[in-house]
């Protein structure tokens, strides 16, 4: 298993031409779960938990991994499964997600595979919305599932989705009433659309969601179909996730740029993905920003920032 992960910063190159690499495990039973190999840091045996009084039930404990102390999560638990009936022989896979290390807990890890992101789809309408998928795709005729990770982590640990005085105090009425107050947000997670939503409407700003970079991008090219001004006059801004089914983050903003209808648009990328990798990528498919998930004063901020900017190219 120490070897599974080997090189992984190689697989790189795969970004920006919208294809990814998922690691396959099993939580319990014959099915099988898919996660992007960029949030892997490794896979290990489980080592020895130590119990956390008065913690979410599906934290089976924490971990000291090379002095570093992290929360080791039974994944089956939290999507509704029967739990790891024991810990020894199993397997924790150490991800990085929104600027924390946890581990997930699994039964099994089954091998690496390279594909497409058009080929990863966004779950059958009518799964409702208590279930805990995010995509699902087919390996050697197997539906593979991808869990929605960012709600797991939302439902076991919360998160912070309140924007700071200080910021909204910096949000003016003359700025408000001079500028665009609309943004287009790209993200497949229906928590972090939400996340994103909650920090807009703060600021006083309204958005229009997309589930991916496809269709986000069908609506960019819907709105300046349908409008003689530029799509900059609508939207002052786009906020995309990276990772997601169809058309990913990266693949979107290089087709936006190969479009001059949009070349003024700002792209922020906000992205539980994380590392010097992303910053690198920003330039060479065209961002204008790289951000990670999820806080909202950061977030709140690179808004604010743009709409300062697009009042003074206006001025």
């Amino acid at each position: 298993m120490s070897g599974l992960l080997a090189n992984v910063d190689m697989r790189t190159r795969l970004a920006g031409h919208n294809r990814l690499e998922l690691l396959l495990f099993r939580l319990s039973g014959k099915q099988l779960f898919g996660i992007n190999v960029f949030k892997v840091q490794e896979v290990i045996q489980c080592p020895p938990l130590t119990a956390v009084p008065k913690s979410n039930r599906i934290i089976r404990g924490i971990a000291n991994m090379r002095g570093k102390t992290i929360p080791v999560m039974d994944l089956s638990m939290a999507i509704g499964g029967p739990p790891q009936p024991q810990v020894e022989g199993r397997f924790v896979v150490v991800t990085e997600y929104n600027c924390s290390t946890q581990g997930f807990l699994v039964n099994g890890v089954d091998r690496i595979v390279n594909m497409n992101w058009e080929e990863i789809l966004p779950p059958p309408r009518g799964t409702g919305r208590g279930h805990y998928l995010t995509a699902v795709t087919r390996v050697d005729e197997k539906l593979v599932e991808i869990i929605d990770v960012e709600k797991v982590l939302v439902e076991a640990i919360g998160s912070r989705d309140t924007v700071s005085g200080e910021l909204l105090e910096s949000v003016g009425k003359g700025d408000a009433t001079e500028l665009p107050q609309h943004v287009l947000v790209a993200d497949d997670s229906s928590v972090a659309r939400n996340q994103i939503k909650r920090t807009l409407d703060q600021l006083g700003v309204s958005c229009t969601l997309a589930r991916d970079g496809r269709e986000a991008l069908e609506q960019l090219q819907a709105w300046a179909d349908e409008e003689g001004a530029a799509v900059t006059e609508r939207i002052f801004m786009v906020i995309s996730d990276v990772e997601m089914p169809e058309m990913d983050g990266y693949t979107f903003t290089t087709s936006v740029r190969a479009d001059p209808r949009f070349k003024d648009l700002y792209i922020l990328l906000h992205t539980s993905l994380s590392g010097v990798f992303n910053n690198a990528m920003v330039e060479k498919v065209g961002a204008d920003e790289f951000i990670a998930k999820f806080q909202p004063d950061i977030l709140a901020g690179a808004v604010l920032k743009q709409m300062k900017t697009w009042k003074e190219q206006r001025a």
